[in-house]
């Protein structure tokens, strides 16, 4: 038997027919004809997005903060290291 293999979709495909579906410019059936895509995965696509959207206007989303969080913490080390630099070619060149 073979292994059937299911088409994975990028993000930003995803993302154009979920913005579509919710314009509602065309029907669902002409999406599915237009993208080739079964209505049960636009439709979810669809309610992701929908769902997602309150998420875009928290006054502080989560993942940001903790990406800002891990940008600080970096940020704290290489100032940590430059500083040791800074103090040991001061030294070198005898100031």
């Amino acid at each position: 038997m073979s292994k059937i293999s299911r088409k994975r979709y990028s993000p930003e495909f995803k993302a154009k027919v979920a913005l579509e579906a919710i314009k509602a410019e065309m029907t669902i059936s002409q999406l599915v004809a237009k993208h080739r895509v079964h209505q049960t995965l636009i439709n979810g696509w669809k309610k992701q997005a929908t769902e997602g959207l309150s998420t875009l206007f928290a006054s502080k989303p989560a993942a940001s903060e903790k990406t800002r969080e891990a940008d600080i913490e970096k940020l704290h080390a290489k100032i940590g290291q430059l500083i040791v630099e800074r103090d040991f070619l001061a030294k070198a060149s005898g100031r």
